[in-house]
């Protein structure tokens, strides 16, 4: 299925947020970025500039006006405004990268300065598109006039080359190795981190590889499946009656097969609709790490009707 507009336009976003966070990472460092990624750095900007933003300005954003919304002013001006202050920094920014590329890094601080205001705001931005631009844009655009747009994007890319989001998002893809970016929860404190997934209103376990008990969640609270430590390292086989163990290793060994990316049932216990989940766990690489079980009691959930605004929640 091919993606939508709205789809390749937030996955520019979520890369080259990503290439921010990388650079963020070496900026904060004493001695700075090597001049590779610099290098790299002036290449991937000039597709934000010259591709992503190219795309929205010729075939996303004429579409908008043509249905009324302002290009003067409101969302859209806010964001055409945005794209110029973008380019005015860039035009400042990419000298100092240059020059820092080609061996002169005391422009160091310049450089650091002139990223630090463009990433701030390029995220800001790309945060009012994907959550105020994006969803106008889709309550107002017909099918036609949607498939219009991702042709638009097609022709944009075309116009750089062959493969040019491929191109670019290696270039990407480079930077962030570079900056070796870390995932978001390296952050967090292993104590914060458990408390967050003991917090979810879904029961978690893991197993491993080698389909052996590692993890789950809510140790000292109710649970819908009560389990003690002591299943830990048991042999998943081992935690289901022999009855579904047939099932059981068939979703396993379709998950290790990349066959099957969800398995799902629900079943009625004494009043409340319990929805349990198995999903594949993979690396970046696409390797088999393990499967994930979610449990939740969705009886309230299924009793929802209309709606209720978060500052009408009490």
């Amino acid at each position: 299925m091919s993606q939508r507009w709205d789809e390749l336009l937030k996955q520019d976003h979520e890369v080259t947020e990503r290439v921010f966070a990388a650079m963020e990472a070496r900026f904060t460092g004493a001695t700075g970025p090597s001049r590779d990624q610099v290098g790299l750095l002036v290449e991937y900007l000039g597709y934000v500039d010259q591709c992503h933003n190219q795309k929205e300005e010729l075939h996303l954003f004429p579409r908008l006006e043509q249905k009324g919304m302002p290009r003067h002013g409101g969302p859209l001006g806010v964001m055409l405004q945005e794209h110029e202050r973008a380019r005015e920094i860039i035009s400042r920014l990419v000298p100092l990268a240059t020059a820092y590329a080609a061996g002169n890094t005391g422009t160091l601080a310049e450089l650091r300065a002139a990223f630090g205001e463009y990433a701030t705001l390029c995220k800001d931005h790309f945060w009012k598109e994907n959550d105020i631009l994006y969803p106008m844009a889709q309550r107002v655009l017909s099918e036609a006039e949607a498939a219009e747009v991702v042709r638009g994007i097609e022709e944009v890319e075309a116009g750089l080359g062959a493969g040019t989001r491929a191109r670019y998002y290696r270039i990407a893809e480079q930077i962030i190795e570079q900056g070796e970016l870390r995932d978001l929860s390296f952050g967090l404190e292993r104590d914060v981190l458990a408390a967050i997934l003991n917090a979810l209103p879904v029961e978690l376990s893991f197993i491993d590889h080698e389909d052996r008990v590692r993890y789950f969640s809510h140790e000292h609270g109710e649970k819908i499946f009560g389990r003690t430590r002591g299943a830990i390292g048991t042999a998943v086989q081992n935690c289901h009656p022999p009855k579904s163990l047939h099932l059981v290793n068939q979703i396993l060994a379709d998950f290790k097969a990349g066959k099957r990316d969800v398995a799902e049932f629900w079943i009625d216990m004494g009043g409340r609709m319990v929805h349990i989940r198995y999903w594949p766990v993979r690396g970046e690489d696409g390797r088999y790490l393990g499967t994930l079980e979610t449990v939740q009691d969705v009886s309230a959930i299924r009793k929802l009707t209309g709606e209720q605004r978060l500052l009408e929640a009490s």
